[in-house]
Order: C-alpha cells, then sequence, then structure tokens
C-alpha cells in the first residue's frame, strides 16, 4: 500500500510535541502496513521512542547526531559532517520510493544551525516520487518551508514545567 499522492507536513514552534506528533503518525501509518524513515538530525541519544519504534514493523530510525549541545554560531565539524550524513540518508530514503512516509526530525533547527542548506532541503522535496508523504519537524522552520508544505502545525508553548525546574523525564520528555 502506498499514496498516490504524498504531501509535505511540517510541524514547528516553540512548544512541546513536534518529533511526538512525527512519531505518532508515523505508528499510525506503519499500523497501515506503510514503510516508515524517520532520520533525526542533531539527536544521538537513545530516546524512549527508538524503543517502542524497534518493535513495530516497517518503521526505521536513523539518528545523525551526538548526544551533546551544537553551538548554534559555531558547530563543531562532526556536528556538520553528521547532519550531511543525515541528508544523504534523507536523500535515499526518499529518492528510492521504498518509504511511503519519511519523517525528517529536527531539520528544521539543523537548517537554522547552519548544519544543513536550506536550498538543498527545498531541491530534495522538489524532486520526491509523487507518492512519498515527508514530515519536516523542528522549531524555527524558515519561511520558504512554511510557504511549500501542506500542511503547517504551529506547537506554541504556553505553559512548561519545565520553567518551574522540572527536569526531563523519562517517557515524557525522553
Amino acid at each position: 500500500m502506498s499514496f498516490e499522492k504524498g504531501y509535505v507536513q511540517l510541524y514547528t514552534g516553540n512548544g512541546k510535541g513536534k518529533t511526538t506528533a512525527a512519531v505518532g503518525l508515523g505508528v499510525r501509518a506503519s499500523g497501515a502496513g506503510l514503510k516508515v524513515a524517520m532520520i533525526q538530525f542533531m539527536k544521538g541519544r537513545r530516546y524512549s521512542e527508538i524503543d517502542a519504534i524497534e518493535r513495530l514493523r516497517g518503521f526505521e530510525v536513523f539518528q545523525h547526531g551526538r548526544d551533546e549541545f551544537v553551538n548554534k554560531g559555531d558547530p563543531e565539524r562532526i556536528d556538520i559532517d553528521l547532519a550531511r550524513g543525515g541528508m544523504e540518508r534523507a536523500r535515499e530514503a526518499i529518492g528510492s520510493g521504498e518509504y511511503d512516509l519519511v519523517i525528517l526530525d529536527e531539520i528544521n533547527v539543523a537548517i537554522d544551525f547552519g548544519l544543513v542548506d536550506l536550498d538543498d532541503v527545498l531541491r530534495m522535496l522538489d524532486s520526491r516520487p509523487a507518492h512519498v508523504e515527508i514530515v519536516l519537524t523542528g522549531r524555527y522552520a524558515p519561511k520558504e518551508l512554511m510557504e511549500m508544505a501542506d500542511l503547517v502545525t504551529e506547537m506554541r508553548e504556553i505553559r512548561h514545567f519545565y520553567n518551574s525546574g522540572v527536569e526531563a523525564r523519562k517517557g515524557i520528555e525522553y
């Protein structure tokens, strides 16, 4: 089963839940028998969703980042190289036609931090096979991506318990 026409979905904003929404969509797609690839940019930690995803059929995760913060104005060479590897993986996953849904997790942040070139992302999206659905996540989505996406959802933070001193909790934030 695959889509007749795939769309581009973009989840952005400063609120919590962008990756969670993308993973939820991936779970739904996997449950429907679709093949899903999630390429994570700037993430190298073993998040709990990966443990759950590995139990699913047809949902693969590829991490292209370290469990370190990236310096926005001065990224380390390794961060640039990992992001480039993520772009290569994304091009392969999208272009192969093997996947029905490809999630590019935190790609907006990778663009904002200068690890990934916006024009490369736009070209990749323009050249995708017609049936491939794409989800782009992360804060700081460039206006060019928001304009070309078929669906844009902005998660807006109104209140977050982190601001009250609550630290990240396994199973909720990671």
